[in-house]
């Protein structure tokens, strides 16, 4: 009967191991494509200036391309894309293929030209740093003073985003996740925001959300807000 418990818990061990050995090879390759596919898009990356050809290009190829987010300081350098709704991208490259790592997105409701008071873009958060991965740093209070300024690349402008805020929310923050926040919004980040910086922010200034999951609690996320300068 001893024998008989070793040899099937031997057995349990050696499947365990299997699973784990082909649960880390799967990831590899997931994280491979994702890097195959971001190093394919990087000729598109534009220099910035009054006409930005590489997202023409980028949209002559990809019709759901916006523009594309630089923030330094971080592994973010993507194109983004925008679809008739927020599922499309969760899980698809931009060929449409299946992808573990999406691609960032717009959030559907919002204006492809950034008029709208709050830009919502989505990406995941890989675990390698890829994507948003690397949007939790922000949450050091030095790196947040460090790192204020990304950029956005549209066809013909670009935009300077100064990052004001850093925060964990729920999904269904109604105040963060909505295009159009009201008037009590600036107010409700400075109290809010674990981290936070005032530049002078009015109803008048348009603002940009980077969101990303977080696992600090169920259903959390982790946002970075920045003001369009």
């Amino acid at each position: 009967m001893k024998k008989t418990f070793l040899r099937a818990l031997a057995l349990c061990f050696s499947a365990l191991m299997a699973y784990s050995g082909w649960q880390v090879w799967k990831a590899s390759g997931d994280y491979r494509a994702e890097a195959d596919m971001h190093s394919a898009l990087m000729e598109y990356k534009p220099d910035g200036g009054i006409v930005n050809q590489g997202i023409i290009d980028l949209q002559a190829k990809y019709p759901d391309a916006v523009g594309w987010l630089t923030v330094p300081g971080t592994k973010i350098d993507y194109p983004f894309m925008q679809s008739k709704d927020n599922g499309t991208y969760l899980r698809r490259d931009l060929n449409g293929n299946y992808a573990l790592a999406g691609t960032l997105f717009m959030d559907c409701r919002c204006e492809k030209d950034f008029s709208s008071g709050n830009t919502i873009v989505y990406g995941h958060h890989m675990k390698n740093g890829s994507m948003f991965g690397t949007l939790k740093s922000f949450a050091d209070k030095n790196f947040f003073n460090e790192n204020i300024r990304g950029t956005i690349y549209l066809p013909r402008e670009t935009l300077t985003l100064e990052f004001f805020a850093y925060m964990v929310v729920k999904s269904t923050d109604t105040e963060i996740y909505s295009p159009e926040p009201g008037e009590g919004f600036l107010e409700y980040v400075r109290q809010n925001a674990r981290q936070y910086c005032d530049i002078g922010l009015t109803d008048a200034d348009r603002v940009v959300t980077l969101s990303t999951c977080s696992y600090e609690f169920a259903d959390a996320r982790m946002v970075l807000l920045g003001k369009i300068a």
